[in-house]
């Protein structure tokens, strides 16, 4: 079953010039295929909407002052199991914890700043998918 998923490529892939080397990996996958992308600085009402589930968390401010420092790359992947595939390849939330690999595993240094957001559910791709490419319905 064809699935679709958001990506986000955060403002440290992005500053780190990763963008590529992410989209790379994320194209020679086969049958996955990037449906929609686009560069981005992202605004407090936006990542308020993605992040709402995190409200009042200690992490949470800090994290929509990353999200907002910088441009990210939003993008829309379509494929067989592509919601599970790339949370696999994306790793772990911990850097340290993600193995050699993944994305976060070669790449990432910090939690917080862990380059990329995978969504995690069916549920979850539908309703951030309307949050950043509410055109594609």
């Amino acid at each position: 079953m064809s699935q679709r998923t958001l990506v986000l490529l955060k403002p440290d892939a992005v500053g780190r010039g990763l963008v590529g080397e992410i989209i790379g990996r994320i194209e020679r996958k086969a049958g996955w295929r990037i449906t929609a992308l686009e560069l981005r600085t992202l605004d407090r009402a936006t990542l308020e909407t993605h992040y709402a589930e995190h409200v009042g968390r200690p992490f949470y401010e800090p994290l929509i002052e990353f999200m907002s420092s910088g441009p990210s790359v939003a993008l829309v992947v379509a494929g067989e199991r592509v919601i599970e595939g790339v949370r696999a390849l994306a790793g772990p939330t911990d850097p340290i914890a993600a193995g050699p690999g993944s994305i976060r595993g070669d790449y990432g240094t910090i939690v917080r700043e862990n380059l990329i957001h995978a969504s995690d559910s069916e549920e979850s791709a539908e309703r951030e998918l309307k949050i950043f490419f509410p055109e594609l319905g």
